[in-house]
């Protein structure tokens, strides 16, 4: 079985050699293949890549010419993936290379992804609050039981990293993009050892792109299929509220004789049945643009039967 690995590193010169000595410990039974990705590091970590790479012909090294983020990285990484079995790991430490074969064992059972769960974390307490917000409201969100999206240790069949399509903050939303597809996912307690070098790559601003993303996660899982039953329904309630408050200021015109010019709720009502027809011809619209989508998709594949049939 060939295992492969990909690890984004940003700034992680302390930590890269012991890294790699530790999974070649634990995969040496194994033909495996190594896919680091520098990530815009300003430090010698592409340096000590390279030296590596001189003594094992199954170290890769992509380096992205900036810093382009995680989601980036793990995509260029997946790109070059050719295991049967692909995992991800960071590059910091705080994984536990001897878990290896858990992941395996999990894979071995049937299921295409499986995910560490970071039970006992060695992280401040602001960060550990924060992750738990985070978990508990995506696992509400999207109705998938793990306790840790966001963990980068990770296990996949191969065809579910060719499946893959993250950027921005998505691969906090891996499980989720996974699950979406058909894939079994799951998930293991994995050790959380404490970082002993540098300092954690993410800041702040971090936590409002993860939101926007899971905006965007939730629309291409659940409505990009049928955008007309997110913008539809949505345009429905707006123009349905707006009906509502025009008739009752209807009544108060016809049977209380009040004047609507200086009545704001005729405005509101006004624009509440405006914004939801637009809502609902941007459904439409969208209905459009996925119907054209899946013919031109069932033409190539017309295409393509016909020219592996010659």
């Amino acid at each position: 079985m060939k295992i492969s690995f990909v690890i984004p590193v940003l700034n992680e010169s302390q930590s890269i050699e012991q890294l790699y000595k530790e999974i070649i410990a634990e995969i040496k039974e194994h033909e495996y293949e190594l896919v680091f990705v520098d990530d815009g590091s300003n430090d010698t970590s592409f340096e000590i890549l390279q030296k590596l790479a001189e003594n094992d012909p199954s170290l890769k090294i992509i380096k992205l010419r900036r810093n382009f983020g995680k989601a980036a990285a793990l995509q260029s990484g997946f790109a070059q993936a050719s295991g049967e079995i692909v995992f991800t790991m960071d590059s910091d430490l705080q994984d536990n290379p001897q878990e290896i074969g858990t992941f395996i064992k999990k894979i071995e059972d049937g299921y295409d992804l499986v995910s560490g769960w970071k039970k006992k974390r060695h992280d401040p307490f602001g960060k550990r609050l924060a992750s738990r917000f985070f978990n508990f409201f995506t696992a509400l969100f999207f109705k998938i039981k793990l306790h840790d999206f966001n963990c980068g240790f990770k296990a996949y069949r191969l065809q579910v990293v060719k499946e893959l399509d993250i950027y921005g903050e998505m691969h906090r939303y891996i499980p989720v993009l996974a699950a979406a597809k058909g894939f079994r996912v799951t998930e293991i307690e994995v050790e959380h050892r404490p970082r002993p070098y540098g300092k954690s790559k993410y800041g702040k601003e971090r936590f409002f792109r993860g939101f926007f993303d899971l905006l965007t996660v939730k629309l291409i899982t659940n409505y990009v299929r049928s955008p007309l039953y997110l913008f539809g329904g949505l345009g429905l309630f707006l123009t349905l509220v707006g009906v509502l408050i025009g008739l009752y200021l209807s009544y108060l015109k016809f049977f209380g004789g009040m004047p609507l010019y200086n009545r704001p709720l005729l405005f509101v009502s006004i624009l509440l049945i405006m914004v939801g027809l637009q809502f609902f011809s941007i459904g439409l619209i969208g209905e459009l643009i996925v119907n054209q989508s899946r013919k031109q998709g069932k033409e190539d594949n017309i295409s393509i039967e016909k020219t592996s049939n010659i």
